[in-house]
């Protein structure tokens, strides 16, 4: 099969033939329809990520058609249409068994432990814990787009934020996260203020429900910004670029009782940020982390694309071949994409 592979961190990315991958006992191999482009396959080609051993194959947004079936998958068959998280937990262990796949102990997550999904074709393990059925409604392309940021966004925003109707909810950077969150957000009848330094991104995230857009580049401070345009800060936050500056700010726009979510990766020397203890102590926040979203809980965020309330199709900005998909993912830390890029021809 066709696939992208690196041999060395932050090298040159090839087009090469390697051997089809065959299925583990529990698990399947799917022919790729499509992969999302993520920041976070960046990360891994930048050596970021310590579960990543060389040569590597990138790619954990995918929606596909199931090829091969391991001997001990009693779920799926040949030619069902599904997609899958990006964290995939093994069912067995103490967090599986609570129903969190997404903190699994054991996790299998292609893209990183394991070759992943810029191939022709991938490999899945326990795929009757991780499939997800697609509806033939949804289209491949818009499915690529659901297993890390979509996803990520939907779980940090309804489970482990909390909103509801009403409510204040700012976003620090719109990216493909950024974007899913205000969609969503926006969706269950939060008020929403986006802060980027990217014009073209709040122009975006208005058409995507904003009420308000913040660039960071010409505000003098941020969080006074968001706490006069939110009457007193923000119920919920989410830093969805994941910097030192944006995680700070974020927690600061708070108002009393408020929540932040953490979805955006802080690495190498900022992975310890400072954050305003103080006021997190005097004001009771919330501080969580998001990572991903588990298989079962999809039904619910699938209900929502059908009915149309949310609309991940309008944050692809465009689709790609899998030949430039080896320029393309080396020049994300440019920031030059417009919404979500999807690959999806092989």
């Amino acid at each position: 099969m066709k696939a992208a592979l690196y041999e060395a961190f932050a090298a040159p990315l090839k087009l090469v033939e390697v051997p089809d991958p065959v299925p583990p006992p529990m698990g399947v191999v799917l022919e790729v329809k499509a992969t999302g482009l993520c920041r976070s396959d960046w990360h891994g080609w930048m050596g970021h990520d310590p579960d990543i051993r060389l040569p590597h194959v990138p790619g954990h947004e995918m929606s596909g058609v199931i090829e091969a079936l391991g001997e001990r998958v009693f779920k799926w068959k040949v030619g069902d249409r599904v997609t899958v998280p990006f964290v995939c937990g093994c069912g067995v262990c103490p967090q599986c068994q609570s129903g969190n796949h997404q903190v699994c102990d054991h996790p299998f997550q292609p893209g990183f432990t394991h070759w992943g999904s810029f191939a022709e074709y991938v490999a899945i393990d326990y795929a009757d814990v991780n499939l997800v059925r697609l509806p033939e409604a949804i289209e491949f392309t818009t499915a690529a787009s659901l297993g890390c940021r979509f996803a990520t966004a939907f779980r940090a925003v309804v489970t482990q934020g909390r909103v509801s109707a009403g409510q204040w909810v700012a976003v620090y950077g719109c990216g493909g996260v950024g974007l899913s969150v205000i969609m969503i957000a926006s969706a269950l009848g939060a008020s929403v203020v986006a802060i980027d330094i990217r014009k073209e991104a709040l122009e975006l995230a208005t058409s995507l429900g904003a009420v308000a857009t913040l660039h960071a580049g010409r505000v003098p401070n941020v969080v006074e910004a968001v706490r006069e345009r939110t009457q007193g800060g923000a119920h919920l936050s989410i830093d969805a670029l994941g910097s030192p500056l944006t995680c700070y700010d974020s927690i600061d726009s708070l108002r009393k009782r408020g929540r932040h979510v953490q979805v955006g990766l802080l690495l190498g020397n900022e992975r310890h940020p400072l954050v305003p203890m103080d006021r997190i102590i005097a004001h009771e926040l919330e501080i969580l982390g998001s990572h991903g979203m588990q298989a079962h809980c999809y039904p619910e965020m699938l209900e929502m694309i059908g009915r149309a309330r949310v609309r991940p199709d309008q944050l692809i900005g465009r689709t790609i071949s899998l030949e430039e998909s080896l320029q393309a993912l080396v020049r994300m830390d440019r920031f030059e994409e417009r919404g979500v890029t999807v690959i999806d021809r092989f």
